[in-house]
């Protein structure tokens, strides 16, 4: 299980990296999204602070949360990670059944060929 933190973040990235969510635009009050999505305010203060920290979002104390001015090379970066980190689970999950690295190697290349 992904926490929900985690999960508001990519979903944030997600927005942002597609336009979805233009350079400027506030996003919704940490009390605001938190009463919608019937979850803790802490929670998505956490995800806002991780977004931040990130480079995604700028923070103006009692005016709220914004999208950053986009660089359109951390928008790159941050999903090439998303696709590694993905990549580092299935073959986690692969090693753990006991495929060997040629075993691996050869799933995924019978996967790009179909792709």
């Amino acid at each position: 299980m992904v926490p929900i933190y985690e999960q508001l973040m990519e979903q944030i990235k997600t927005g942002i990296i597609e336009s979805a969510l233009a350079e400027g635009e506030a996003l919704p009050s940490v009390r605001k999204l938190a009463g919608e999505l019937r979850i803790s305010a802490l929670t998505v203060k956490k995800a806002y602070d991780k977004l931040e920290e990130a480079g995604f979002v700028t923070t103006v104390h009692g005016k709220g949360t914004f999208v950053a001015a986009s660089d359109k090379q951390l928008a790159l970066e941050a999903r090439r990670r998303a696709v590694e980190e993905e990549f580092e689970k299935a073959i986690d999950q692969a090693k753990n059944v006991g495929l060997s690295n040629d075993e691996i190697l050869e799933i995924v290349t019978l996967l790009l060929d179909e792709a």
